[in-house]
This record gives structure tokens, C-alpha cells and sequence, in this order.
């Protein structure tokens, strides 16, 4: 790796099942979020070795009012983000400032993007910090539920639609009727709980002249709350060489 020239990292757009494909087997999820609609590819030497996805959020209503004067269709999310072991360090960070210019250029009317760090799975957002996102948010997770046999899946995938593959599974195993409601009581009813950890949000304008309506957190409030994580285990930031 000592010989990889970061700088030499191709970004282009690229189609949904190429990107799929490869989030499936690298993101620690192992899952896709359906409604991405623009993905980018990262390669070294015409081989692809990550990919950022980006579409509408989920609660899109909830977070529009982040930014004042947000258009319906003015902000976008990131909403997977997914490398292989090949690249160096600082390549997700590079990426990501790619990314960004190519939004500007060619999508002129995403005005900021916001991404969500996973504090319960993966990490506190090591990456956004070092792409020059800034904090907006961290709240104990209540978007993520673990059932008894360690199955772990968005309450998004549940709660959308009774067609979700990930969730009719669920729901067949743990003999649960689906009655159309966003209620998760029959899920907490056989053993589901919330997975402990935090999500922490993080917000970049792209349009400069836009103004956050909440206040930008301090780096240091990651640990002041207990939400450091790095690769799956819980540290402290200031233990970290960032």
C-alpha cells in the first residue's frame, strides 16, 4: 500500500447494480439502501475498490429544517459508504471531497448533504470529521433493533412497507403478523431491543450561504456522551490519532 498514490484514486458515477453488488460484500451491513439514486465508484488502476451512494433520506421531512430556506429536493444524503482493504488511509476522506465537487458541478441544486455515523456497529464518523463535515446531532440510537437471535435491521426496513425481503424474514421466523402500522410493539413483544450505541449526524454545505438552524457540536462532545467508536469498538476520540 505504501506505493498507492491517492491522488491518482478515479471517481466517476457509476450504475446502481455494479454499486449494489459491491456494498453487499464490503459494507458492514451487508445490506443496500434501495432508495439510492446516485452512486460513485473509487478506482485505482480501472479496478473498483469503494463506492459512496447517495439518496433522499427516509424521514425527509424531519430533517429538511436542518438548513433554513431547504427546497423539497435541495439536500441529499449518503447514505452507504463502502471500501475494501486495498486502499490506504485518508483514500475515504479524498473520496468523499470528490464526491462533493462532482455534486456541485452536475447537481447544482443540492444545496448540503447529510450523513449518519452508525455509533452502535461501525463508528463515530472519523471519516466525516476529516472530510469537513461538522456535528449536528448525536442521540442514543433508536433507529436500530437487535432481535434474540442477534438479527439486526433498521426500523426504517421495518416500518416502510410489508414488502422489505429483510423484514417479511423477520416476521416468518418470529411468527409476527404485520398489520400495516408503523408500530414496533409486536416486534418488542418477542425479544427485539433497541441496539445500545449512539447515531451521530453530520451535515456539509456545499452551498456556503447556507445557514444550519441548530448548533454546530464540538468534536469533544463525542466523548463527553460516551459515543466514541472505531471499527466496531467503543474508544474514545482522544485516544485516536485523527
Amino acid at each position: 500500500m505504501a506505493d498507492i498514490d491517492v491522488k491518482k484514486i478515479w471517481v466517476k458515477a457509476i450504475d446502481s447494480k455494479s454499486a449494489n453488488a459491491f456494498v453487499r460484500r464490503h459494507h458492514y451491513s451487508g445490506k443496500v439502501v434501495n432508495n439510492s439514486q446516485l452512486h460513485f465508484g473509487c478506482f485505482y488502476d480501472n479496478r473498483l475498490h469503494g463506492v459512496l451512494s447517495f439518496g433522499p433520506s427516509m424521514d425527509k421531512s424531519k430533517l429538511i429544517g436542518l438548513v433554513s430556506g431547504t427546497g423539497w429536493n435541495e439536500f441529499v444524503e449518503l447514505n452507504r459508504m463502502a471500501f475494501d482493504n486495498f486502499l490506504p488511509r485518508n483514500s475515504e476522506s479524498r473520496c468523499i471531497a470528490v464526491c462533493l465537487r462532482l455534486i456541485r458541478r452536475e447537481c447544482p441544486h443540492i444545496k448540503w448533504v447529510i450523513s449518519f455515523a452508525d455509533g452502535t456497529q461501525c463508528g463515530d464518523g472519523t471519516i466525516y470529521r476529516a472530510s469537513g463535515f461538522v456535528l449536528t446531532g448525536i442521540s442514543k440510537n433508536s433507529s436500530i433493533l437487535e432481535f434474540p437471535e442477534g438479527e439486526r435491521v433498521a426500523i426504517t426496513t421495518l416500518t416502510a412497507n410489508g414488502n422489505e425481503p429483510a423484514a417479511q424474514k423477520l416476521r416468518e421466523k418470529y411468527k409476527i403478523v404485520y398489520d400495516g402500522s408503523a408500530s414496533l410493539k409486536s416486534y418488542f413483544n418477542v425479544g427485539a431491543k433497541f441496539l445500545e450505541g449512539f447515531q451521530l449526524r453530520y451535515i456539509y454545505l456545499i452551498d456556503r450561504s447556507s445557514k444550519l438552524t441548530v448548533p454546530v457540536l464540538p468534536f469533544t462532545a463525542i466523548d463527553d456522551v460516551g459515543a466514541g467508536m472505531y471499527k466496531g469498538e467503543s474508544v474514545p476520540v482522544r485516544d485516536r490519532k485523527e
